[in-house]
C-alpha cells in the first residue's frame, strides 16, 4: 500500500509517526496489512493539534490492542492512532470512582478498583481490551457492560476538538455507541461502590478462571466473533449449525468456544473473514438467524 500524496507530509507530532506501521505485530490474530501511517501521540494536546491540522479527507482509525479486530490483508489507508503507555494511567478517586486513560487495559482498571476497595468493576477483568475500545463499543462480560459503569469520558474528535461526554451522550445500545468515526476516547471515569478488596479479588479470580476454562485465550484469536441475537447465544447457534472446528486454510472455528475464530498458524485475514462468512451462511441455513459481526473488520482486501 503506497503512501498517498495527500498524507506525504503529515502535521507535526511530538509523539511518533511510522509509515507503513505494522498492525500484525500487536493485533491478536497476528494477521493483516500495515497502517498507511501509525501515529502514537505524546498526550491529549499533541493528538488534538495533530488531528486539527490533518487533512479532513484522511480517515482516522483508533486501535487499542486489536483484541476485537480483523485487519484486512491490504492494510488500513490513512492514519491509525494507537495510544501509548502515557495514556494508560489509572487512578482511584473519591466517591468510589476510577479514572482511566484510554490505553489502560480492563484488568488494570479492575485491579486498581480492587486495591482501592471499589466494587462493581470486576467484570472488566474479563474484557481483554483497552478502556478506549470498551467505551466506544460498549464492551461487556459476565452480565455487565461499560454503559453500566461509565460516568463520563474525554474524546478528541476528528477535527481536533476535545470534548467531555457524559454517559447519556454515548447513546449506548448493545455493543454500540454514538462515538463518531475518527474520534479517540482518551480517558474515561467509571462509577463503582464500596466493597471489600478480598471479595472483589475473589470475584476477579472467578472470572479469570471461567475465561481460562471456556475460551481459547492462549491462541491467536479475537474477541467474540458475532453478537448474541435477541433470545439466542451466538455460540449455540454456531455449534448447532455444525461449525465447531470448521476450517478454511489455517483459520478455524474454536472447538473450545465456537464464537471464537483462530489463526492456527499462517491464516490470512481473508481466510479468517471468509470463515466467519461461512459460519454466518451455515447458521442462517440451519436456524434462520442472521448473525451480525461483533469483531470489527477494517482496511482493504489485498
Amino acid at each position: 500500500m503506497a503512501a498517498s500524496a495527500a498524507v506525504s507530509a503529515l502535521p507535526a507530532l511530538a509523539g511518533t509517526v511510522e509509515a507503513r506501521g505494522s498492525l500484525a505485530d500487536f493485533i491478536w490474530f497476528r494477521t493483516g496489512g500495515p497502517a498507511e501511517w501509525l501515529v502514537r501521540p505524546a498526550d491529549t494536546a499533541d493528538l488534538a493539534r495533530f488531528l486539527a491540522a490533518l487533512d479532513p479527507g484522511i480517515p482516522v482509525l483508533p486501535v487499542g490492542v486489536g483484541s476485537n479486530l480483523i485487519v484486512r490483508d491490504g492494510g488500513v489507508p490513512g492514519v491509525v492512532v494507537r495510544l501509548p503507555k502515557a495514556f494508560a494511567r489509572v487512578v482511584a478517586e473519591p466517591d468510589y470512582r476510577v479514572r482511566a486513560g484510554g490505553a489502560a487495559m480492563g484488568i488494570t482498571v479492575a485491579s486498581a478498583a480492587r486495591d482501592a476497595g471499589i466494587a462493581g468493576l470486576e467484570f472488566l477483568r474479563g474484557i481483554p481490551g483497552t478502556v478506549g475500545g470498551a467505551a466506544r463499543m460498549n464492551a461487556g462480560a459476565y452480565g455487565r457492560d461499560a454503559s453500566d459503569i461509565l460516568i463520563e469520558a474525554t474524546l478528541v474528535l476528528r477535527d481536533g476538538s476535545v470534548e467531555r461526554w457524559d454517559a447519556a451522550r454515548f447513546g449506548y445500545t448493545y455493543r454500540h455507541s454514538d462515538v463518531p468515526a475518527g474520534a479517540v476516547v482518551v480517558e474515561a471515569v467509571f462509577q463503582g461502590r464500596p466493597g471489600d478488596p478480598k471479595a472483589i479479588g475473589a470475584e476477579m479470580d472467578r472470572i479469570a478462571a471461567e475465561r481460562e476454562a471456556s475460551q481459547p485465550l492462549r491462541s491467536r484469536t479475537g474477541g467474540s466473533t458475532f453478537k448474541n441475537p435477541d433470545g439466542h447465544k451466538a455460540w449455540q447457534l454456531v455449534d448447532a449449525a455444525g461449525c465447531r472446528g470448521l476450517r478454511r486454510g489455517d483459520a478455524q472455528v474454536s472447538e473450545k468456544h465456537t464464537n471464537f475464530l483462530l489463526n492456527l498458524d499462517k491464516a490470512s485475514s481473508a481466510d479468517i473473514e471468509a470463515l466467519g462468512e461461512d459460519v454466518r451462511a451455515r447458521v442462517k441455513a440451519q436456524s434462520g438467524v442472521e448473525l451480525e459481526w461483533e469483531i470489527q473488520r477494517v482496511g482493504v482486501a489485498k
